[in-house]
């Protein structure tokens, strides 16, 4: 190989990773803008209380913070909610949740 054909090699190299770097970036704002939406959806049909306790147990159950929102949201699109949800209201609905999710099994040896 001649020095023209590693330069050239270089600069298709370069150029698919400047191309490879973009598409991540557009990835992540579009990932930033779905989350700013949910947040503006949310804030839009929670009670502030209901908001915390919803970012908290984000934190310690972030699939289950995540499906309960998704949930939410869908509700709110669809026109199903009428008046912004409490936080006992979404202590109810976490509790259905949880209800399905936990199967207690005892194993004896």
């Amino acid at each position: 190989m001649d020095e023209r054909e590693l330069e050239e090699i270089r600069r298709r190299k370069l150029m698919e990773l400047q191309r490879m770097k973009e598409e991540e970036m557009q990835r992540e704002q579009m990932k930033q803008q779905i989350e700013m939406q949910k947040k503006a959806i949310l804030r839009q049909i929670l009670e502030p209380e209901a908001r915390e306790r919803l970012a908290r147990l984000k934190l310690a159950h972030p699939d289950i913070a995540e499906a309960v929102e998704n949930q939410l949201i869908l509700l709110a699109q669809s026109g199903r909610i009428k008046q912004k949800i409490s936080d006992d209201v979404l202590k109810s609905i976490l509790r259905q949740i949880a209800s399905r999710k936990r199967e207690t099994r005892i194993v004896r040896k």
